[in-house]
């Protein structure tokens, strides 16, 4: 009887333990890490940084890539300084690594091909985009610029963007201020775009 009741009080320990299992709350998958306000390019006012949202930007996504990037399993933060200088970094992991690879793709040739369609769109804007190469970060990163000008308004600004890749994960990186090209931290920008490539997993 009593190796009875031992079996018994066995078998309903483990049926607990399984039960404890599974309504034990899921661990969250992990995530890729995303730049610090500090690992901006340097400004004359200090970067701050918002928490990290769900989804793309407000209309579509970042300026020379709307509506490229899906929502689904895309996150992003925004960057600003007290001088107008403003910035924004959009991760999204894919399904498939054939997946990012495609996406890649898909958003150097938006960013490659946004000043003539900004002109096309704005008539009297001069928009100009440039390549600046490729880094030698994980699958790679590719730096890309848009200078534009607008003589009805005597406004000029300036646009640095990355796109970069490691494994199913690519992320996007837009720096932005008023001003040329010449007055753009291209330098300090491509170590940013390395920071955030290679923070994307440990």
């Amino acid at each position: 009887m009593n190796k009875l009741r031992t079996a018994f009080a066995a078998t309903a320990a483990a049926a607990l333990g399984l039960a404890a299992l599974a309504t034990a709350p899921a661990q969250a998958a992990a995530q890729p890490a995303f730049l610090a306000a500090s690992q901006m390019p340097p400004s004359s006012t200090p970067w701050t940084a918002t928490q990290v949202f769900a989804g793309v930007p407000e209309n579509g996504g970042v300026l020379c890539a709307p509506y490229k990037i899906p929502a689904q399993n895309t996150r992003y933060r925004e960057f600003s300084t007290e001088l107008d200088t403003n910035g924004v970094q959009v991760t999204t992991v894919a399904r498939t690594e054939a997946d990012a690879v495609k996406l890649v793709a898909t958003l150097r040739k938006a960013l490659a091909g946004c000043g003539p369609l900004l002109e096309q769109q704005n008539p009297g804007l001069d928009a100009v985009s440039a390549y600046h190469g490729k880094l030698a970060v994980e699958e790679g990163a590719w730096v890309y610029s848009l200078d534009t000008a607008d003589p009805q308004i005597g406004s000029t600004d300036v646009h640095l963007f990355s796109v970069g890749r490691d494994g199913r994960t690519v992320t996007l990186v837009r720096w932005g201020q008023m001003g040329d090209l010449k007055d753009a931290p291209l330098k300090a920008f491509r170590k940013t775009t390395t920071t955030a490539v290679n923070k994307l997993w440990p």
